[in-house]
């Protein structure tokens, strides 16, 4: 995170109330056969979305796209999406679920690998957006989001000192 960029941390609780928000809202567009994960960030709110809709099919796709360093870098798929899941029709009814969308790069690559597959994450941010096609939470593009997953519980100083 930069010293220009504005700190978004969720809660264990809060994103569990996301995702099954984003589970909802998901219920009137399948019926899905199956969730593919883009992994890491997207294998808690996949888990969350299978459960609140009965997917039993989970399978994951996995892409690096940040370095050791929270820069985004050239996209590497490390592994690709099972053909089985991916059929014929190149994801019809397949929901693909990731936590977060930032510029759209990794959306994009998994979009040309099922381009009929329905897109959803929790939060997305405007440069992002338009590749998925359901998501709860706008954040603004210099916002770094801290999930649950990636923090623990620490003091945090006051706003104004001093008090």
């Amino acid at each position: 995170m930069s010293e220009s960029q504005k700190a978004f941390p969720v809660s264990w609780d809060q994103f569990h109330r996301d995702a099954r928000a984003l589970a909802w809202r998901l219920h009137g567009e399948g019926p899905f056969d199956a969730v593919v994960c883009v992994t890491r960030g997207g294998l808690v709110p996949a888990a969350i979305v299978a459960r609140e809709l009965g997917i039993r099919i989970i399978e994951t796709v996995c892409i690096s796209s940040y370095g050791h360093d929270n820069k985004q870098g050239a996209l590497q798929v490390l592994k690709g999406i099972a053909k089985e899941v991916e059929g014929d029709a190149k994801g019809k009814r397949v929901l693909v679920v990731d936590d977060l969308v930032d510029t759209g790069a990794t959306a994009r690559l998994v979009r040309d690998m099922l381009p009929a597959a329905h897109f959803a994450t929790v939060y997305a941010k405007p440069q992002g957006r338009p590749m998925v096609d359901t998501f709860i939470t706008e954040v603004s593009q210099d916002t770094w989001i801290f999930f649950p997953w990636d923090t623990g519980l620490a003091f945090q100083p006051p706003i104004r000192p001093g008090d």
